[in-house]
């Protein structure tokens, strides 16, 4: 059962960092939806950073932090010169793959660890396990694109349907229902999910199973087990998909969606008024979360039923998974120094502009005192 807190997340700063000139990542891919903000402000949080350790840093995972690791390295990077950071948006599943694998320095996930991956990860963490820390929150927005329809109403029941092609036509009374007052046509739904293993499609699973599980009956999971609709990989991949098609429905990190210009759907949570998919709504429902990993382990429960009014409860909580010991001692200072400055007021703070929303005050602070003591 969920528990409830009184903390809020600590009002998120309006100057944010911005991504400008060339960034040291490799393999960036076409996910970038960022803007220019100056670099004035990357400089003054630059000079904020204790830079520890140099050399090749490589770490993989999250499609859906991508955005704000284009953010965290070009910081990190104007203050460590020394230390060359590649982060790989390849989704959660496969980053997951590559640490346990003792490819990565950390990987990146929606998701925490499951307990046969912590367990499997006592073979690349010598002498101990992987701990996940959550590092930054947002809304999984809901996004399409159809023509003449800006606003849009659904609700966990009939979402699952039509991710399951049981609802097949934006015209279906069910749609109707929530939308008295649209237009809707006799436009085909094309339903677009992740095609690769993704803790974005965990999360989104876990909305549905929960707050409509007589309409969702699959088992919440990275890899997609719906019926029909088209799969395309990564969050840019469903980002490009539902604005290249009439008709569309998928399922994104919230920067995907606002970087792309894409119309979002407000979810019918029960409460008085439907919730929009932002991350101060995020924030209410994340701040609801309670910390159910064990020793330094940090992955949260979410509460995807609440009725509370002005709570987006499909959201998504990103870690970063590391080694809390046995980490490799080429790549450990460089990772700490890293990981710290995410974890800083300054690294949560940067993303403000990014539609992602900083960690509560209680869980960050726990996440900090954990980076300190990682060996």
């Amino acid at each position: 059962m969920m528990l409830q807190r009184t903390n809020r997340l600590r009002a998120v700063a309006l100057g944010a960092i911005a991504v400008s000139g060339a960034l040291v990542l490799t393999a960036c891919g076409s996910d970038d939806n960022s803007g220019d903000s100056g670099s004035d402000s990357t400089t003054k949080a630059a000079s904020k950073i204790s830079c520890d350790g140099d050399g090749n840093l490589l770490a993989s995972g999250s499609s859906a932090q991508k955005n704000a690791m284009d953010v965290w390295t070009q910081t990190y990077q104007s203050a460590c010169s020394g230390t060359q950071l590649n982060y790989k948006p390849t989704g959660s599943g496969a980053g997951i793959t590559e640490f346990l694998q003792g490819k990565t320095a950390f990987a990146g996930s929606d998701s925490a660890l499951k307990p046969d991956e912590m367990e499997e990860s006592k073979k690349v963490c010598t002498n101990s396990q992987a701990v996940d820390l959550p590092m930054v929150g947002g809304p999984i927005a809901v996004t399409y694109n159809l023509k003449g329809v800006d606003d849009l109403v659904l609700d966990a029941e009939t979402l699952a349907k039509i991710f399951d092609s049981k609802i097949t036509k934006w015209n279906d009374p069910a749609i109707k229902k929530l939308n008295p007052d649209a237009e809707l046509p006799s436009t085909a739904i094309q339903a677009f999910h992740r095609s690769d293993e993704s803790g974005t499609t965990d999360n989104f699973t876990k909305y549905l199973n929960h707050a409509a599980p007589d309409a969702w009956k699959y088992e919440p999971a990275k890899k997609w087990d719906g019926k029909g609709g088209q799969g395309a990989d990564g969050s840019s991949g469903i980002a490009t998909n539902v604005k290249q098609n009439d008709g569309a429905i998928g399922y994104a990190e919230l920067s995907y969606a606002t970087g792309n210009d894409l119309n979002t759907v407000k979810l019918d949570t029960g409460a008085s008024e439907p919730v929009e998919a932002t991350t101060d709504n995020a924030s209410k429902a994340i701040a609801d979360a309670k910390v159910v990993g064990t020793g330094k382990d940090l992955s949260l429960e979410l509460n995807y039923k609440t009725k509370a009014e002005g709570a987006y409860p499909m959201v998504l909580v990103t870690y970063e998974i590391v080694c809390e010991k046995g980490n490799k001692k080429e790549t450990l200072d460089a990772t700490k120094s890293f990981l710290k400055y995410t974890a800083s007021d300054a690294g949560q703070k940067a993303l403000a502009d990014k539609d992602y929303a900083p960690i509560p005050d209680e869980i960050i602070g726990k996440v900090r005192s954990t980076i300190d003591s990682l060996s």
